[in-house]
């Protein structure tokens, strides 16, 4: 009975029996093995290993440019002032700006700059004279803004992005002397089709990416809540940008007609979600033929610049404005930026000294692929499409259903934007792609910013830049900017602005749910570097001419500690290209604008066929002088170089 109540008991009484026979005669077979014990209480660690000896630094060349002296004369004020030598290793060699193109050139039956319909027929003023993006005219814009050099199919090409409302770009090929001086060579430059993707609209910054195509940027998003309210029994918003941008979408007859009718017959057929997003242009063959596309995964909002790190999928966003986010995204695939995940930053203050310095923490706003969003997007599309709302009270949201959204002081709460079951998954991928500002605002993201300009990655150091031309509004402490917002921000003004650096994590990072992110090139904080100086002892500035103001935007030299920010302001009566040096601190002006026009541009080339340059744009130059002709006016493209960089070469 014993074993009947008790077999694994009956069993272990057996198998004893066995063994202490077997122990008084010949051995047995060899009995079943047993079960594997369960595993044992950790050892105690050993001793860490002696700390091993540091390595040696890498090499990095001394790069050395002369200095621009500050302009002085009538003459010195009025036209571009540029660097004449680098010295690379004690090595000295002559170095010019040579210009590429300005605003009204014509080569090959096109104009630069001229403004197009979404038929590709020229807009012209109502006075019949071409609708030029110069910036210095009656145009609605700031001329010529960002130019790539792309080096494909064994040649060379360059792509040119205008920011005015009537967004055009521009591609031509670029001849090659044997001494490194570049041109455009004859009967190249092509206008750029974006009819596919609603037009272009305010193009700003951008970067050729790894991969040698153009990425661009659609700036100053108009806000789709003000539109639709504006459009309520009127024809027209008001806002003189958001409706010059209608001549796009008018025809031809309609403008022959008187550009306000030709206005009002646009603005139905456009929507604010047309615009404020990721432009590429991909050179597709040797003839230059162009593929224009938008990212609508990356988000929509007042894009400055969209900067691509070396893993081919990280990519940093910067918001240009009042109140605006850090934006962080990662594609699914390498050099395919139509799916991915987008984040936003969290600033955690640590000191409000010289500029401030955080923490950065990355709120997850989902992941969305551009295909999905866009087919979304139509004529028809409208912010109550998008957003049920309601009003707050106190900065808080009465109906638990919606969520309050900091700086815009709005309660928010998704609809069913896609008219597919119902509110789901897909309407907030939608949504926080449509208007990812507000999006990131709900999500407790920092939407303090102001004026986030441009981006560049030191491989070097390991650190990512970026410019704030003015620390001012919502980056105060307790702003009336915030508008119920976290407060996040809370630094000293200095309207003469600042440029941070950021580290990049040295383990892969996680949000702030801990999930992981998919990159290797995850910052973990902000600190200013390097900040303008309210100034005015000298006439007609208003920051220390010796220093940075209004820092714009940013390219870094790899292999030489170089960092080179460009200005956009007022506050230098002519605005300057510093090379400041990231390990000693030396700031050298390398060069100057013409009066009144902003730097914009900036990006180095190391190696384009064995020379190296940069490219920089004097934008809407003269503007403001009474005396100045046609042609001091135009906005002009052109490199510093040629120069040999071969002592860089990593």
């Amino acid at each position: 009975m014993l074993f009947l109540r008790k077999p694994l008991l009956g069993a272990m009484m057996l198998a004893t029996l066995g063994m202490l026979t077997a122990c008084g005669s010949d051995d047995g077979s060899d009995g079943i093995s047993g079960r594997d014990g369960g595993q044992g209480s950790q050892g105690i660690p050993g001793v860490d290993g002696a700390a091993g000896s540091d390595g040696t630094d890498a090499y990095i060349p001394r790069v050395e440019f002369s200095e621009v002296a500050l302009p002085e004369s009538d003459a010195e004020k009025r036209s571009i002032q540029s660097t004449t030598h680098v010295m690379i290793d004690g090595v000295s060699q002559p170095v010019s700006f040579t210009q590429l193109m300005a605003t009204g050139d014509q080569n090959n039956g096109e104009i630069f700059g001229l403004s197009k319909d979404i038929s590709g027929d020229i807009i012209q003023f109502e006075d019949a004279s071409n609708y030029l993006c110069s910036g210095t005219n009656d145009g609605v814009g700031s001329g010529l803004d960002y130019v790539s050099i792309i080096q494909k199919h064994d040649k060379l090409f360059m792509v040119a992005q205008f920011e005015c409302q009537v967004g055009s770009m521009y591609s031509a090929e670029l001849d090659q002397s044997a001494t490194g001086i570049l041109s455009v060579k004859v009967d190249s430059l092509q206008s750029v089709d974006q009819s596919s993707e609603f037009g272009g609209w305010v193009h700003c910054a951008g970067q050729v990416t790894p991969w040698q195509s153009h990425l661009g940027s659609e700036e100053y998003e108009p806000d789709a809540a003000d539109v639709e309210s504006a459009l309520v029994g009127n024809t027209l918003t008001g806002s003189k940008y958001y409706d010059e941008a209608a001549l796009y979408h008018s025809t031809a007859a309609e403008r022959a007609t008187g550009h306000a009718a030709a206005k009002e017959a646009g603005i139905q057929r456009m929507s604010p979600y047309f615009v404020g997003w990721t432009p590429e242009v991909t050179i597709l063959d040797a003839a230059g033929t162009t593929d224009y596309v938008k990212h609508y995964s990356m988000g929509r909002f007042s894009h400055e610049l969209a900067y691509v790190m070396p893993d081919n999928k990280t990519v940093y966003l910067s918001d240009d404005g009042t109140n605006v986010g850090f934006f962080m995204f990662i594609a699914d695939e390498e050099m395919d930026l139509s799916a991915g995940t987008l984040y936003a930053a969290k600033w955690i203050q640590t000191s409000d000294a010289s500029g401030g310095r955080a923490l950065i923490d990355w709120i997850s706003l989902g992941h969305a692929d551009s295909a999905t969003v866009k087919d979304v997007i139509d004529a028809d599309l409208a912010f109550s499409d998008v957003f049920e709302t309601d009003t707050p009270v106190d900065q808080a949201c009465t109906d638990n259903s919606f969520t309050y959204a900091p700086s815009f002081d709005e309660c928010l709460k998704v609809k069913d934007i896609d008219g597919l079951n119902g509110v789901d998954a897909v309407d907030t991928e939608i949504a926080s792609r449509l208007e990812t500002r507000r999006y990131a605002a709900m999500m407790g993201a920092t939407v303090e910013f102001r004026k986030e300009e441009g981006i560049t990655y030191d491989a070097d150091n390991n650190k990512v830049y970026v410019a704030m031309s003015a620390v001012e509004k919502g980056m105060l402490d307790d702003s009336s900017q915030d508008l119920g917002g976290n407060n996040d921000v809370r630094l000293p003004q200095n309207s003469c602005g600042a440029v941070y650096a950021m580290d990049v994590l040295p383990v892969r990072g996680v949000d702030t749910t801990g999930m992981a992110i998919d990159s290797r090139f995850v910052v973990g904080n902000m600190n200013a570097i390097v900040t303008g100086t309210p100034d005015t002892s000298v006439a007609n500035n208003d920051c220390d001419v010796n220093g940075i103001s209004k820092p714009d935007n940013v390219t870094y030299l790899q292999g030489s500690d170089v960092l080179v920010i460009g200005e956009d302001g007022s506050e230098h009566e002519n605005n300057m290209v510093w090379a400041y040096n990231v390990k000693s601190e030396a700031l050298t002006r390398i060069l100057t604008t013409p009066l009144d026009a902003e730097t914009t541009s900036p990006f180095w080339y190391r190696d384009v066929n064995g020379f190296g340059y940069m490219t920089v744009v004097a934008q809407h130059p003269m503007g403001g002088e009474g005396d100045a002709t046609v042609d001091d006016k135009q906005s002009k493209v052109g490199v510093i170089g040629p120069i040999d960089f071969t002592k860089l070469q990593k």
